[in-house]
């Protein structure tokens, strides 16, 4: 009789885990939408406990996890977008430094030539 008790308790246990991960990746799918990367960065910590305590327990005793998986796949893509569009952007914003600090030419003879702003980004004063 103990064993029912005790499958009954890590049914109820695996349950409880995989409906808090549940939870926790839709609350993690919002904050990627929305580009909220400070719930990100917590949902992360919280998610990684609760996908320790899932690898702990029994896989008999833990029904739907396919459809977490299902969602941790789709959360990643999103994650994976999000961090390239941080990337191109970043990108972006160092050619735009460049351009601000040089500008580059072409001569007569097709050489190219750089031409550096020597400003800090002070404007010059004249008398």
């Amino acid at each position: 009789m103990t064993d029912t008790t005790d499958d009954a308790g890590r049914n109820a246990e695996a349950r409880a885990v995989i409906d808090r991960l549940d939870s926790l990746l839709e609350a993690e799918r919002r904050a990627l939408l929305a580009g909220d990367l400070e719930s990100i960065a917590t949902i992360l910590a919280r998610k990684e406990d609760l996908i320790d305590k899932l690898g702990r327990l029994d896989r008999a005793a833990a029904p739907g996890l396919a459809a977490l998986e299902e969602k941790a796949a789709r959360n990643q893509a999103l994650m994976d977008s999000a961090l390239g569009g941080i990337r191109r952007t970043a990108a972006r914003m160092a050619a735009f430094r460049r351009i601000r600090r040089s500008l580059e030419t072409y001569d007569r003879s097709g050489r190219k030539t750089e031409i550096r702003d020597g400003a800090t980004g002070s404007a010059d004063r004249r008398a």
